[in-house]
């Protein structure tokens, strides 16, 4: 006589699990973020060293700018044809281009003696950029697991935070001993050896299998996500349209009836770098479980602190606290929205990480068309309120998004 024991079943969530590392590969997610660090900084260093490097190629200022419209320009373009583009290379593989791609920029970008090779280089780190973010959510997803996403999504934000409080600011520093060529050199030898690291330390990331444009549209078809992706756009350019001017604002901060000096201006800028470092550090603790909420909050808080950066002109410690907090809740922005959009899509993390990229590059985009026209034409404070609209209503469609995604019982 025999007999037949159940057959012990592991559920399913304890079988997804198993697919992942108990512990999360620091060594892999550290070098991610080196990557995204350099990135950012390659892609705003030009702001910090205008008249130098205009002056080495015996171009307007005006024109040297161009350095900067024409990489988010490219990455609004590469967002969402790089995975349709490479449909069967491995993801790793991917990453590890991307940071080929960003040295090659940033060599020829050192050695250019016309601002038209410089502009080609550029249009190559745009592409660069656009396709490490893109792809590294699906990377992230693979090496933590999808629990733990929003800490592993952290590592890339923490380089954004970093970048932007010390990476141009070092660049420039550098720029005074090597020159504004050394220091384009300095950032692609780095990009060059962690192409290595990525490729020695990440596992191979197998590509989605769909990564046609058809996977994009069913993507925006989930409930919800089509009204989310605008949500992000509008949240990126409320910020970007009030960041882009931020000096402006802090020019008019006064203390006893006189203006602050230009050192304190410094310290200010400097509170808002602070602040994205500790943001991403305590948000990544808290997002795999509040994403929700905090992708309708978020910007809701930042409209309001725009405006008292805006208007609270008199006392530069109520500015500072203002410009510390805008940094601790923008910094993280990265973070809630990859997040959101890979709970939201988790077996559609490509797509869903090229929307995520298409709506910050259109953002930046629309804010640099229409901040300058803004300025000119209203003043600081109508801009930074027009900026507090747009997050207001970002913040609005999260919240319809979610609510939409809820009564047809999607995560």
């Amino acid at each position: 006589m025999t007999t037949t024991a159940p057959v012990p079943i592991q559920p399913i969530d304890q079988k997804l699990d198993s697919q992942y590392p108990q512990r999360l590969p620091y060594g892999a997610l550290i070098t991610m973020m080196l990557m995204s660090f350099f990135l950012v900084t390659a892609e705003f260093l030009p702001s910090g060293m205008l008249t130098r490097i205009a002056d080495g190629l015996n171009v307007t200022t005006g024109q040297a700018g161009q350095m900067v419209s024409v990489t988010a320009f490219a990455g609004l373009l590469a967002a969402p044809t790089i995975g349709v583009v490479f449909p069967r290379l491995d993801r790793r593989s991917l990453l590890v281009w991307m940071a080929v791609a960003a040295a090659v920029s940033n060599i020829l970008v050192a050695i250019a003696p016309s601002l038209l090779l410089v502009i080609i280089a550029r249009l190559l780190l745009g592409v660069a950029i656009s396709g490490f973010w893109t792809m590294s959510i699906a990377v992230a997803s693979r090496i933590a697991g999808p629990k733990r996403l929003g800490r592993a999504v952290m590592f890339n934000a923490a380089g954004v935070s970093l970048a932007t409080m010390a990476g141009v600011p070092l660049g420039v520093m550098l720029g005074e001993l090597v020159g504004w060529r050394g220091v384009f050199v300095v950032i692609a030898a780095l990009s060059g050896l962690l192409a290595v690291l990525l490729r020695l330390l990440l596992p191979p990331v197998p590509a989605a299998t769909s990564t046609q444009f058809s996977a994009l549209f069913a993507a925006l078809r989930h409930p919800g996500i089509g009204i989310g992706v605008v949500a992000n756009m509008l949240v990126v350019a409320g910020h970007f349209l009030a960041y882009a001017y931020i000096r402006v604002a802090l020019e008019r901060v006064t203390d006893g009836g006189v203006a602050i000096h230009a050192d304190t201006i410094v310290l200010l800028l400097a509170a808002f770098g602070l602040g994205g470092l500790i943001g991403n550090a305590v948000i990544g603790l808290i997002v795999d479980r509040r994403y929700r909420l905090l992708a309708v909050i978020t910007p809701l808080i930042i409209a309001v602190l725009l405006l008292v950066v805006s208007t609270v002109s008199g006392s530069p410690w109520a500015t500072g606290v203002a410009v510390f907090a805008w940094g601790f809740f923008f910094a993280s922005w990265i973070l809630i929205a990859n997040t959101w959009v890979g709970h939201r899509l988790p077996h559609q993390l490509e797509a869903g990480g090229s929307l995520i990229v298409v709506g910050f590059q259109a953002g930046i985009v629309l804010a640099a068309a229409v901040g300058g026209v803004l300025v000119d034409a209203l003043g600081i404070v109508p801009v930074f309120i027009t900026g507090a609209a747009l997050l207001l209503l970002g913040s609005l469609q999260f919240g319809i998004s979610d609510t939409i995604s809820a009564r047809r019982g999607n995560a």
